[in-house]
């Protein structure tokens, strides 16, 4: 990867999000952070990142409804990894179906984000944006 990725941390817990971008910035990539829906959605539609981590317990909404908002406006939806405390088997269904290509358990260990993240943006196609989950 020539350049740093931009990755977007969709989460309204500040020790959480300051966590995470002290630790993607040392593993060289640009990050932006949100706190809920609708700054998502502006973020996504000023800066788009190549990867959203996102949680879905937001102060303004599900999570998910970002990713409905930015398809339905026909704007580009970054690939998105769905964070998030519910280990139910629903939940990941509902977030593969809204075009998560992966589903995190929260908290997650250091060691799988980081392997995840360089997996995923590895995997990004040229362009950026959406990348379909596997089938």
């Amino acid at each position: 990867m020539g350049s740093a990725a931009h990755i977007l941390v969709v989460e309204d817990n500040p020790h959480v999000t300051g966590a995470m971008r002290l630790l993607l910035e040392s593993a060289g990539h640009r990050v932006s952070l949100a706190d809920g829906v609708a700054s998502a959605v502006a973020v996504c539609r000023t800066d788009p990142p190549s990867l959203m981590l996102l949680d879905l317990t937001l102060p303004d909404g599900d999570g998910l409804d970002a990713l409905a908002i930015l398809r339905g406006a026909g704007d580009q939806v970054p690939m998105t990894v769905a964070l998030t405390g519910d280990a139910g088997r629903d939940t990941r269904a509902r977030c593969l179906a809204a075009g998560c290509v992966d589903v995190l358990l929260k908290p997650v260990p250091v060691r799988t984000l980081l392997v995840r993240v360089a997996a995923l943006l590895d995997q990004r196609p040229p362009t950026g944006g959406f990348a379909a989950p596997p089938a």
